[in-house]
């Protein structure tokens, strides 16, 4: 009986002994008596180093079939000692150097035998055994290594940004949610403030002329309206056959991203440019109220005085300039009367930071020669339902042609509470 067999016996043997004295215990519905309670823990000691001694012999055995599994196949050479696989690999003796690997080996036995008495003479001639040479394997040719080379594909994950462009007029504004399909606000078109200093009153009677030197206190007015705005669905949806969307892993990613954004760079165009008309939004370039800055002397010049319209007539406080990249580009070409740039050149970071200690918001949707600046805290993006991907293939006959359709939604509302707060500025002598 080997070493292995021996401890599984000695360790089923202690195991049964401490379970009968427990089984005798249970069935008499009592505790172990004291002797029994010795007699277990010594079963269970011996069966716990029997356990131990077990799983030794068992990793002895797996390290001595693993060194005849990797000696399988390795001859030793009787006269040079070394170690060979069936394709004549040496295998070096672990305790052995390498140069007394070389000097035991066949080929350098070889060699000396050669030499008479070990010298080498001026003609003599060295040679190693012949080897036959195979074709040379490269990596460069599409018939030998080159062919198991493929290339890394990486998709559209940089160019598919390639046609968007930066949307942040949304982060300017006011963002709020609604549940209803109709917004009601009220929206501010004038105000006068008569605020004055007022005399005491010297008479109970009426004094007749109603002004402040007979005590009677000024009135202002304040101009509201009420506007209702509904809210209005922005989609768009695009046609994908079955197979490329479970082929192809990336395509779905690349689709949801691509209708998003298309969502967001509409729903900016709507809220500058939306006529008000149809299914359209109400954008600021066609808000009541919203005040006009002509062209004055230059740009710099221009869009300053609209600033300060913002701040004379709208009371507000301006954070933000919304201008077309080509007339951004008009303002960062200004030079003085000695070509120099006003906004540090080439080299220079232009007016893409501020302009009049305001931020610029250099976008698409505003046309080409018009510019705005206002307080954009004052208009107001109302969410209904924020945008969304749903596929289908329940439109046309789809199903049977093994096709979806991959949809993006959005509802939103847009309202301007308080026009006068927003100049649009002409960009063009």
């Amino acid at each position: 009986m080997n070493k292995i067999e021996e401890l599984k016996d000695q360790l089923k043997h202690h195991l049964m002994q401490a379970q009968t004295i427990a089984a005798k215990a249970d069935d008499e519905g009592r505790d172990f008596t004291d002797d029994e309670r010795a007699q277990v823990k010594q079963h269970m000691d011996q069966a716990q180093e029997a356990k131990a001694g077990l799983e030794k012999a068992k990793a002895t055995a797996t390290m001595r079939q693993a060194l005849a599994d990797l000696g399988e196949g390795v001859e030793l050479q009787e006269k040079s000692g070394e170690r060979r696989t069936p394709s004549g690999l040496v295998i070096p003796d672990a305790k052995a150097s390498l140069g007394e690997s070389f000097v035991k080996s066949g080929e350098y036995q070889a060699l000396m035998a050669s030499a008479p008495n070990g010298v080498f003479g001026k003609d003599h001639r060295v040679q190693s055994r012949p080897v036959g040479y195979k074709a040379l394997v490269t990596g460069g040719s599409d018939t030998s290594g080159g062919a198991f080379v493929t290339p890394q594909m990486m998709g559209l994950q940089v160019g598919q940004l390639a046609f968007q462009r930066p949307l942040r007029l949304r982060d300017m504004v006011t963002n709020l949610t609604t549940t209803s399909d109709t917004i009601e606000y009220v929206r501010m078109t004038s105000q006068t403030n008569n605020a004055a200093p007022v005399a005491e009153s010297t008479a109970t009677a009426d004094p007749g002329t109603m002004n402040a030197a007979n005590g009677v206190k000024p009135e202002s007015a304040l101009a509201w309206a009420k506007v209702t705005t509904p809210v209005r669905t922005i989609a768009h949806w695009i046609p994908l056959t079955k197979r490329a969307l479970s082929d192809a892993a990336q395509v779905r990613s690349i689709i949801d991203a691509f209708l998003r954004y298309g969502l967001e760079e509409e729903l900016e165009d709507q809220m500058v440019s939306g006529d008000g008309t149809g299914e359209n939004l109400e954008g600021l370039a066609n808000v009541s109220g919203v005040q006009a800055q002509a062209w004055d002397t230059n740009l710099l010049t221009t869009t300053r005085k609209a600033r300060t319209k913002v701040r004379l007539v709208g009371r507000s406080t301006p954070n933000a300039y919304l201008f077309n990249p080509s007339d951004l580009e008009a303002i960062d070409l200004l030079q003085d009367n000695e070509a120099r740039f006003y906004f540090g050149g080439p080299s220079g970071l232009g007016t893409a930071g501020t302009l009049w200690g305001l931020p610029v918001i250099e976008t698409e949707a505003v046309p080409a020669g018009t510019g705005y600046v206002g307080d954009f805290r004052k208009a107001v993006l109302w969410d209904r339902e924020q945008a969304s991907i749903t596929i289908s293939d329940s439109h046309a006959n789809f199903f049977i042609r093994n096709m979806v359709a991959i949809l993006a939604e959005m509802r939103a509302a847009f309202g301007v509470i308080q026009p006068n707060a927003f100049v649009e500025i002409d960009l063009t002598a």
